[in-house]
């Protein structure tokens, strides 16, 4: 399955992508919410991991045009934030996002989160 990973901080690309391969997940990468929404709109994969401090636009805006697309709108999208105040979760799950990891992640979690969210 191919999981698009849009995160701008090199260090976590390399974890999430590392995990997911090493789970039999095949990644695609994009380092903005730009290059993300058009990866998404030409592969179509099944699962997002949304960062969602991004330079430009932020993952919360990318998420709404991707959810209000009706060839994108289907993709699971799990959002992956170091915000992770109280609310937080919640004020995330409402803008449109199926799941939600804070960071750091760990593996275990993100993996249990994936199984979860994809059935």
């Amino acid at each position: 399955m191919k999981v698009l990973v849009i995160e701008n901080n090199s260090i976590n690309m390399k974890f999430l992508s590392n995990v997911l391969e090493i789970s039999g997940y095949e990644v695609l990468e994009a380092t903005d919410a730009a290059i993300g929404i058009s990866i998404a709109r030409e592969k179509l994969p099944p699962l997002i991991l949304m960062d969602i401090q991004l330079p430009g636009m932020d993952g919360i805006c990318a998420t709404k045009i991707l959810k209000n697309d009706e060839k994108t709108k289907y993709i699971k999208i799990i959002a992956t934030t170091a915000s992770a105040m109280k609310g937080d979760k919640e004020r995330i799950i409402e803008a449109g996002f199926d799941g939600y990891i804070a960071k750091p992640i760990r593996y275990k979690e993100l993996l249990n989160i994936i199984k979860s969210i994809i059935k």
